[in-house]
């Protein structure tokens, strides 16, 4: 990239440096030099700060000699009471410090080829423009203009976008003599996320949600580790949102056919909407006991706020049994162990987590959980559910125990909501999944599908065909539905990314490791990082108080790059082990 000293676009930064200024290693012309170095390090204060022409939001920072930046390594420099990063790569660049996802601070993250994956949930940013590229998340991170001057880098800030650190990109406006209306079934982030798309890129037609659920879309993985909440404060938009953008959401309204020829959606309530585009995004149902007794009171499946706020209350002081280890079981667990009088977890392996996280992982975790006096039984399951005047008393395992219960939790899995489809003609595999190809099309022309329900290639797997049932990968999939449906003829491009925190740890795992034949594992002291191999190369990494190695993996797959086995063993790539 040359020198820009043209005035800068929208999300671009302003370069401005004296023709025989230097960088690194000798004299450049134009600020044209390739990266060497993608490492990340820590912090670098402000030498100056210095009130801009703007007195009332602008702030010039001196940063230093452009010497002293290194190529590829974010800096963190303080502004005021705020904080921006910095990186010198193909220009030199400044933008926000915190994930828009939660809010959490970019400094460690991964960064490469002008992105920044933020540590903790994987979410990631252009550092040029500011954009994000790869979730969880809906929002951007603002860019400040930077300047060279002497060799002296400057960076002009707004205070008021350090301060408010989501950037809502821009978005078209609604015309209400435009014909088109598309579709979208289904209140999650894939819904959401592709909703929004569809107005930022310029779509000013009809958008309609359409959920069966009562409340605004909302972040559902805060269900089971936050389960006070109630959904307006986990919405993930407020209902003024979708006013000011024209995105019309019906709540309380459930999908009970499709006919694909006609292009109309039938609802439960008799209506029916007509559609130029539908995109399909309606998640999971809870997988459900079938024993003698699961009609008792008090059998709860998580599966919307008002489902954790009664487990929360009837927890309390009370006895509860968790039938299944998934994660929806085993954070319920860590999130009612404080107050309730025992918790027991019926498992039917024998270490939970084991197949997705590795044996030293899924350890350390049981060891967590039994330390906070969680109590587990292993390779049995529930046979009978007994009550008394209606309500649940006790648990009946295959091994004859009987377990005192005045709450149960079932965390079983969950089966692709996808039953309304059965007479559309549109493609699904035999457990309900429906297959898409790598812009999110169905077999059924301007039908799309996206999140938990879809069956899609995976790009870092040679476009096998598989089910991630990840937050993140449908917060992807609704964005890239969105433009597809548009035309841009745009290929899915994520990495499979999830995390937990259980006991205040952190716990990640990036990539698909399904079916691994082998595993590296580093361990030391609290942390631990576990690769899984498959025919000797390196397929994913679960990592244990270990960040920011699972989001550096992420970025290596991201870009093409491949680990053997002995690569990882003997750490030769020195920026993922840095």
């Amino acid at each position: 990239m040359g020198l820009n000293t043209s005035k800068p676009t929208k999300g671009q930064v302003n370069l401005q440096a004296p023709q025989n200024s230097e960088l690194d290693d000798g004299p450049v012309t134009g600020l044209t030099y390739k990266v060497k170095d993608q490492s990340v390090s820590g912090r670098m204060p402000s030498t100056n700060t210095i009130p801009s022409a703007d007195e009332s939001d602008e702030v010039e920072i001196v940063v230093g000699n452009v010497n002293d930046l290194e190529r590829g390594k974010i800096k963190e420099i303080e502004i005021g009471n705020e904080k921006a990063l910095i990186v010198k790569d193909d220009g030199i660049f400044a933008f926000g410090s915190k994930c828009t996802h939660y809010g959490l601070p970019l400094s460690k993250g991964a960064y490469c080829n002008g992105r920044i994956r933020c540590p903790f949930h994987g979410a990631c940013f252009n550092v040029k423009t500011g954009d994000i590229e790869d979730f969880p998340g809906l929002d951007s991170i603002h860019t400040f203009k930077v300047e060279v001057e002497n060799d002296i880098v400057k960076v002009i800030a707004s205070k008021k976008k350090l301060t408010q650190f989501r950037r809502v990109k821009e978005m078209a406006n609604c015309n209400s003599e435009a014909q088109q209306t598309f579709l979208l079934i289904g209140g999650g982030p894939a819904s959401l996320s592709c909703a929004e798309t569809l107005r930022q890129e310029d779509f000013d037609g009809k958008i309609i949600i359409v959920t069966k659920e009562d409340y605004l879309p909302y972040d559902r993985p805060k269900l089971s580790k936050a389960m006070s909440s109630n959904a307006d404060s986990i919405a993930l938009r407020k209902k003024e949102f979708f006013t000011e953008h024209c995105i019309e959401l019906q709540t309380g309204k459930e999908l009970i056919s499709l006919d694909t020829d006609k292009n109309s959606a039938e609802f439960k309530d008799g209506s029916i909407i007509e559609y130029n585009a539908l995109m399909i995004a309606t998640g999971g149902n809870p997988r459900e006991l079938e024993l003698p007794g699961s009609d008792l009171k008090n059998i709860c499946y998580l599966r919307t706020p008002d489902d954790a706020n009664f487990i929360d209350k009837a927890s309390d002081d009370k006895n509860v049994v968790i039938i299944g280890s998934s994660f929806i079981g085993m954070e319920v667990a860590a999130a009612v162990i404080g107050k309730a009088s025992s918790v027991n977890v019926v498992c039917r392996s024998d270490l939970p987590f084991k197949n997705v996280f590795g044996t030293q992982i899924a350890e350390r975790i049981m060891e967590l959980y039994k330390e906070k006096g969680v109590n587990f039984y292993y390779n049995c399951h529930a046979t009978e559910l007994l009550g008394s005047d209606g309500n649940l008393t006790t648990v009946v395992l295959n091994n004859g125990t009987s377990l005192p219960a005045d709450i149960c939790v079932v965390g079983i899995g969950v089966t692709p909501a996808t039953t309304f489809l059965k007479d559309a003609g549109v493609q699904m595999n035999s457990q309900g999944f429906i297959t898409v190809d790598k812009h999110m099309r169905t077999n059924k022309e301007r039908v799309y599908a996206a999140g938990d329900i879809t069956e899609f290639p995976l790009f870092i797997k040679n476009d096998s065909v598989v089910n991630v049932q990840h937050y993140q990968m449908a917060h992807a999939q609704g964005h890239n539905a969105a433009l597809n449906m548009l035309g841009k003829e745009q290929e899915l491009k994520s990495v499979p990314f999830f995390w937990s925190m259980m006991f205040g740890k952190s716990i990640r795992y990036a990539g698909y490791g399904a079916g691994y034949d082998d595993t590296v594992v580093f361990e030391d002291d609290q942390k631990i990082a576990t690769f899984f191999i498959k025919e000797n190369k390196a397929v994913a990494v679960a990592s244990l108080n270990h960040d920011p190695i699972v989001a550096k993996f992420a970025e290596l797959l991201f870009n093409g790059k491949s680990l053997s086995k002995l690569d990882v063993t003997n750490k030769s790539n020195e920026w993922l082990f840095s």
